[in-house]
């Protein structure tokens, strides 16, 4: 198990030599999402997350390694344990509802998290408890276990890629889930270029701010409606 990882799950010993430590890892870690929620995650160093609490940039280096080691334990305290499904109604689809709606949340609170969680990198009990509540309410669905953990990535894909900060680029939306600017201008000077858009801007309803999410875990959940139903009968 490397560093950051016996860091994340409790396995590291702490100094026994020095000063006796003046903040926990989590406060040191609360204090620097309180820099990356409103500065972003480009902004955050070892030596502002030092100067916010008030000591050297070499003292910090007695709790994490570096920005890395920091980054990673900022992830576990910003997803914080996830929702208790045991109770939730509707079956697997209402608790993976509930889950996909909780995850929104959290994304949309820290907007810098879905970024520092891509890649290969170490991951602490909260962050691993999430994938595993969301793949024990396809328990019993006779899904496979290939297919029950299939089915949370592409719902966490979905979330992550309908968060309320993710930028339009080439898609239809703006992030205020409004027909984007160049698009609205298309029925002006390129309607005979694009129809098929031009006439999908014409006739689509006014969009509420969660449409494009609704509306792809609504698909995504009539899918694996559809595979459970032919692996239960």
């Amino acid at each position: 198990m490397d560093s950051t990882a016996e860091l994340l799950w409790g396995m590291r010993q702490p100094p026994n030599r020095g000063p006796k430590p003046t903040f926990t890892v989590e406060e040191i870690a609360r204090a620097a999402m309180d820099i990356a929620d409103t500065d972003g995650l480009t902004a955050l160093s070892m030596q502002r997350v030092a100067t916010q609490l008030g000591f050297t940039k070499m003292a910090l280096y007695r709790y994490v390694s570096g920005k890395a080691e920091l980054t990673a334990v900022m992830i576990e305290e910003a997803v914080g344990d996830p929702p208790d499904l045991t109770a939730t109604p509707g079956g697997w689809r209402g608790k993976l509802q509930h889950w996909a709606h909780q995850l929104w949340t959290t994304w949309d609170r820290h907007p810098w998290l879905p970024g520092a969680t891509l890649g290969e990198r170490a991951m602490g009990p909260k962050e691993i408890a999430w994938t595993e509540v969301a793949v024990a309410a396809l328990a019993e669905t006779g899904l496979s276990g290939s297919e029950q953990m299939d089915a949370v990535l592409l719902l966490s894909g979905h979330v992550r890629n309908t968060r309320s900060t993710t930028s339009a680029g080439t898609q239809p939306w703006t992030t205020q889930h409004q027909p984007s600017p160049t698009l609205n201008t298309l029925p002006a000077h390129a309607a005979d270029r694009f129809p098929a858009l031009t006439a999908a801007i014409a006739s689509a309803e006014n969009p509420t701010p969660d449409r494009s999410r609704q509306f792809g875990l609504q698909r995504l959940l009539d899918g694996l409606d559809v595979l459970i139903t032919q692996r239960t009968h």
